[in-house]
Parts: C-alpha cells; structure tokens; sequence
C-alpha cells in the first residue's frame, strides 16, 4: 500500500473527462461515490461526519434524487437512495443495493436502457446478501450473481469498464446498522463467509469478463483504517481505494499517470495498445486524429486533455510512446533471467553453477581467482557479523518460586 500511486485533483478530473460514472452498492460503496466526487473537484479527504451521513439532500453539491431523506429513513434491505453529481464534464450517479439481483436492480438496468449509458460501473454487493435473506446463503448467492452478471452484460455497452469490488475485510466484533437483533449471532462468523462469498464472486465476473479488483487482499493489513464498527473504513482507506480505481481505469483506456516525482502533474500520455492480447472486447480502443485529438469509439467525443505535441513533449526530456504491443506488464516480467547488479553480483552462486563451480574449485581448473573461490553453503560476510554474539554462555536452569539455587563454589 505504501507503493501505491497517488492520484491528484488535476488527473481524476481529466481521466474521467465526459464520462458518465455509475457506483452500484451498499455503504462502503456510497462513501466511495463520495470520495470520488469529492476527489473531482480538490484534494481532500472526507470528514468523519460525511463518512457517516447518509440520505442527506446534498453533498458536495450533488443531489439526491430518490429515497434518503425524501422517504423513510430505516436500516431494512427496502431502503432506497439514489445519488447523483453533475458537472460541466463529469457525471457520477450512485444507487444504494442490499442485495446484487432483485426487482430494484431490474429497475436500475431499466435506468441504463432508456438512459444515458453508463463509461464505467463500479459495482459490489456481499455484506447484505450473505447476512440478511437467508443463512443458507451459497447457492441463492450464486443464482444472482449470474442473473446480475449476465443482464448487465447485455444492458452495457462493450466498451463500458465494469469493474466488481470484492469486499473488503470485516471485524470480529461487528456492530452497524445492517446488523439487526435477528442476525446478531452470525457477527462473529460473518467475516468467514465474507471470504467465501468474494471467492464465488471473484470466479463468476472473471468468467463473465468483468474487471476484478481484490480489496480485500489490498487491504489485508491496513486494519488500522476500519472504523471501530469492524465493516467501514475511513477517509484515507477510501481515498486509497479511489486510487486504485482511478489506476486501473487508466491502464484499461491506455493512459499512462504521471508519476509523482514529475514537474508537472498535469502531463499525461496516450498509449496506443489496441489490438493486442491485454485489451478484451468491451474496452474501448482509441485512435489518434490528424488534428492531435483522440476520439472515443463510439460517442465521437473530442478528448484533448490527454495530448501533447510532441515539440512540447520533447521539452520535458520525456520519449513519446510509440506504437507497441501493451499487456499490461514491463517487458522484464516476461524474462526467465534475474538481472544481477553489480553489487550484488560478488560471491554470487546460481543452481545452473552449483555443480560446475564444486568442480572446478576441486581440481583447480576455474576462471576465478583464487580470492573469489567461496563455499557453497557459506553466506557472504557482512560487516554487521561482528557484533554478533559468537559463543553463547551455558546457564543452569532452576525454578525461581523454590529456595533451589544453583550450586556454587566457595573459595
């Protein structure tokens, strides 16, 4: 996580230039509807007391459209709340789900028909459908998950970024509004089936041809962030979450992030990966225009906020892409050799030389110098040996709670 890429203000707002973002899911997913509509208008995290809020008639000068406090505030898998942010260039709507396949989600993916589609869809939903509907949850789990998978297949355009989120880590000791007395016993064994249900989860959106990104590995040692409920997360976490969201958006459309020690934050690169093995059917391929622009596939939307001229490019010291095969991996991931640096590369011995260097130090036929000749199983030596202890002194044991001492000898 400390690795992890920072995203600013600047990058989310041109990444997610005329885009139309949707965010399907339960509280966590709410807080990261606000996060990423926080994120697109300046750098700062989310308050305690937004994290908290919910159904309130605005936040960050977005609307709430259906449900919140325009109905019935309840804690029921019947609750309702739909968002949504609306800029000159952005577009984030969020619908609030119990459970992933239900007549409610038949009616949102009426919402994708006879509405605008959606660019990407950020989508989970465990926690209430392994907790609330039935303790025999596996199968009746699975069942939907197909159902929901297979419609919004058929309802998204192919070039839409359907992105599932597996759920993050529970606490032992959980207490949140989902939790009512009647499932109070299953708190403590929830984060098991948790685990299991990502499994399931996980499999079926592979299989379906949906992006995947695992929080629940991400976030595996970051419990430090939960809040004291044992199922929500607090503004840093949600920020790192909305990073990681924003960078697998980018490596999808084929956008390279600056990095976080460049001068300019705002510099973005195109790279141009289409027809290659690490793009599926539903990305988008963009092609560069004579004008310098690029356009989407299908919309015919100009997007400039993602090119420089190559005269003001070479300014930076920076090379332009060219055209190449992208897989998502450096060309070093591909190599079956470890590159080995000179400072590492003194007394080094590799399995393919085990046997030869054994044997030429034997009979004295080798190409190195007598002073590189080296034990195999000896480790290297290190400065910091010294201090080490080198004889450990024998002390006799005794129990301490008896008047039993060691025997000494007197002079």
């Amino acid at each position: 996580m400390a690795m992890m890429r920072n995203v600013t203000h600047h990058q989310a707002s041109q990444l997610l230039h005329n885009k139309f973002v949707v965010v399907l899911g339960d509280s966590i997913q709410r807080s990261v509807y606000k996060d990423l509509v926080l994120l697109l208008q300046r750098d700062s995290h989310l308050s305690l007391s937004q994290l908290k809020s919910k159904g309130e008639l605005s936040f960050e000068q977005d609307c709430l459209v259906e449900g919140g406090r325009l109905g019935h505030m309840n804690n029921g898998t019947e609750y309702r709340e739909v968002r949504q942010y609306r800029s000159d260039h952005h577009l984030v709507r969020f619908y609030f789900v119990t459970r992933v396949f239900s007549r409610y989600m038949e009616s949102i993916f009426a919402d994708f028909k006879n509405d605008q589609k959606p660019d990407v869809v950020i989508v989970n939903s465990c926690v209430w459908d392994v907790s609330r509907y039935n303790r025999r949850w596996v199968s009746e789990y699975k069942e939907n998950l197909h159902k929901f998978f297979s419609q919004l297949k058929a309802v998204l355009p192919e070039q839409c970024l359907i992105v599932w989120n597996m759920t993050m880590p529970l606490g032992e000791r959980i207490i949140g509004g989902f939790l009512v007395p009647e499932i109070e016993d299953m708190g403590p064994t929830l984060r098991f089936d948790v685990i299991e249900a990502n499994f399931y989860s996980a499999m079926l959106a592979n299989a379906y041809g949906l992006d995947v990104l695992d929080l629940h590995f991400m976030f595996r040692f970051s419990l430090h962030c939960r809040m004291k409920d044992g199922v929500h997360w607090n503004a840093v976490a949600h920020r790192q979450i909305t990073c990681l969201l924003l960078a697998h958006a980018a490596q999808a459309w084929g956008v390279e992030l600056p990095s976080h020690t460049a001068t300019d934050q705002s510099k973005m690169w195109l790279l141009d990966y289409t027809q290659t093995s690490y793009q599926s059917a539903y990305r988008p391929s963009y092609s560069y225009g004579g004008s310098g622009y690029f356009r989407g596939p299908c919309d015919g939307r100009v997007y400039s906020n993602f090119y420089m001229e190559p005269s003001a490019l070479s300014q930076t010291g920076a090379v332009w892409p060219q055209k190449q095969q992208y897989d998502g991996y450096g060309p070093h991931f591909c190599e079956d050799g470890l590159e080995t640096l000179t400072q590492f590369g003194v007394g080094y011995c590799s399995f393919e030389n085990l046997e030869k260097n054994s044997t030429a130090q034997t009979t004295g036929h080798s190409s190195l110098p007598p002073s590189d000749y080296r034990p195999v199983s000896a480790a290297p030596s290190c400065p910091a040996n010294s201090y080490v202890m080198k004889q450990k002194h024998e002390k006799r044991n005794y129990n301490p709670y008896t008047r039993q001492r060691p025997s000494r000898s007197h002079r």
